[in-house]
């Protein structure tokens, strides 16, 4: 059997972070479904076409790597894809206690579902979309942060 793994997020836009913790995920499970979450109650920069292609470009054509959107409950979407491993990402203490709501909330839910916690490189500890969507939106240098490709896609949809 093939252990999954679902690396849940919005990805507005996928930073490096965010590639970090996908190809780490691999150490964990033979599969990785990266699950673009799908919330009306938000305003995105990028619409969900965009994020999953722009997470498909940065992924490259790894099979072992899925791209998929998700709406509601992520317990839910992880019994539908067979996922027993909720991967996050921890940046710092303060990420710590809204996660581990999460964790349990998604164990409540489907008592199948694991999650594991995994700290991003050291370099990227301070990295997140909405600093990167800040520093684009004002001019800013991003391509440290993210792909070449997603700063492009920042630069047409901001300008500059």
């Amino acid at each position: 059997m093939t252990r999954i793994a679902l690396y849940p997020g919005s990805f507005d836009p996928v930073t490096h972070g965010h590639e970090d913790l996908i190809r780490r995920s691999l150490n964990l499970a033979e599969r990785v479904i990266v699950a673009v979450a799908v919330n009306a109650a938000k305003a995105p920069l990028f619409t969900v076409e965009e994020r999953m292609d722009l997470l498909r470009t940065v992924v490259g054509d790894d099979s072992r790597i899925e791209v998929r959107a998700f709406e509601g409950l992520l317990a839910r979407f992880a019994q539908e894809v067979g996922a027993g491993v909720v991967v996050r990402g921890l940046r710092a203490v303060s990420d710590f206690e809204y996660e581990l709501q999460m964790a349990l909330m998604n164990r409540q839910l489907n008592p199948e579902l694991e999650t594991v916690f995994l700290m991003p490189d050291v370099g990227l500890t301070f990295l997140s979309s909405s600093i990167v969507r800040e520093v684009a939106r004002y001019g800013g240098k991003v391509s440290a942060l993210v792909h070449p490709a997603v700063e492009r896609a920042l630069r047409a949809k901001l300008g500059g």
